[in-house]
């Protein structure tokens, strides 16, 4: 069964607004309405493409539908329009971020998207900070598995510790089935990568460098390459640290780089895929080391319950009043990642001398 063919639920006594979701007919989307109908919630179904989201609201006929292309802002205002908060899964960000973001300002209502790309969570940091609290909103750009995840497991590492000297993020895949989103991103995002190096973000060397990382079981000992992706500038803008690099095992990458590789396969009842991951996050201070770990199932599918998870917590006041912020400073991140854990992913913590 497909994410989208979930039965929608009828929302809980005392729940919010609807909440807008758009890009809901995409793969990341479909997992992202299952999971907000799971908790209760009422998504909007909001796109660009009337055809796909007239499919989509053909198995969800008591959702609305509400079409909006990204260059036009009062079909945009429209599609807000009586709703607690969007949710933006519909990528590229460096094309959607900023259109959307600026609908939500005008309906002062919340905004998350599920951004990998550095440069759009960067503008949201840079550019709407400032906007999102005059309005009284909360903005929080890349609540997915890369971004969040990876500044949740720092942050709860980092624990008690006021500072670190080094935080090395790596992510290992056992494959990567790249969605059509994905393949589009990869071929827009053309800018440089940022990594904190000297407390500042630098650029990524070209080549970027390769290292061995021994990821926790089922993955071992892999050859890995300095990747980094939008968890950089979430981490840098919270944690007191100079040193933040993230890498990525390379099995994954020529499945992304393969042009013949398929999309994603649906592997059990909730659609998810069978590609296991393993994000392994280590903190150094003073000769300590601090590791979180979180591993699971599909890095799409578990993008859902991140974000839904981050709304629920936006709207119920466990978050900030408003402001532009990472999850892991906006929330609390052991009770965050506390929260899905077992049932979403696996995660421990340990510490070594």
């Amino acid at each position: 069964m497909n994410p989208d063919e979930v039965a929608p639920a009828v929302p809980a006594p005392g729940s919010s607004a609807p909440v807008a979701v758009y890009g809901a007919y995409g793969h990341t989307g479909r997992f992202i309405v299952a999971e907000l109908l799971r908790r209760g919630l009422t998504p909007v179904l909001c796109g660009r493409d009337a055809a796909r989201l007239d499919a989509m609201a053909a198995r969800y006929p008591r959702l609305a539908r509400r079409v909006a292309k990204i260059d036009d802002s009062s079909a945009l205002d429209r599609a807000l329009e009586g709703t607690a908060a969007v949710i933006n899964a519909a990528g590229p960000f460096l094309d959607t971020g900023a259109a959307v973001l600026e609908a939500a300002l005008r309906a002062r209502v919340h905004y998350l998207d599920t951004s990998a790309e550095q440069r759009a969570a960067f503008a949201v940091y840079e550019a709407f900070a400032a906007r999102a609290r005059a309005a009284g909103i909360v903005a929080l750009p890349s609540v997915a598995f890369y971004g969040a995840l990876a500044d949740l497991l720092a942050t709860a590492a980092l624990d008690d510790w006021p500072d670190a000297d080094a935080i090395d993020i790596a992510v290992g895949l056992d494959s990567w089935h790249p969605t059509r989103g994905t393949r589009v991103t990869g071929e827009r995002n053309r800018f440089r990568r940022w990594v904190v190096e000297g407390g500042d973000l630098r650029f990524v060397p070209d080549p970027p460098p390769a290292r061995r990382w021994r990821f926790p079981g089922p993955l071992g000992t892999q050859d890995t390459v300095l990747l980094p992706l939008s968890e950089i500038v979430a981490i840098a803008r919270h944690l007191r640290c100079p040193e933040v690099h993230a890498y990525m095992n390379l099995a994954p990458l020529r499945d992304l780089r393969d042009p013949e590789t398929p999309p994603p396969v649906a592997a059990d009842a909730q659609g998810r895929s069978a590609q296991a991951f393993v994000m392994d996050v280590q903190v150094r201070r003073r000769g300590l080391v601090r590791r979180g770990v979180a591993r699971g199932t599909d890095i799409y599918a578990v993008t859902a319950p991140l974000i839904a998870e981050a709304l629920e917590r936006v709207l119920d006041g466990r978050g900030p009043a408003a402001g532009a912020f990472p999850s892991a400073q906006a929330f609390d991140a052991r009770d965050f990642l506390a929260a899905l854990a077992p049932k979403h992913f696996q995660v421990e913590f340990t510490t070594a001398g």
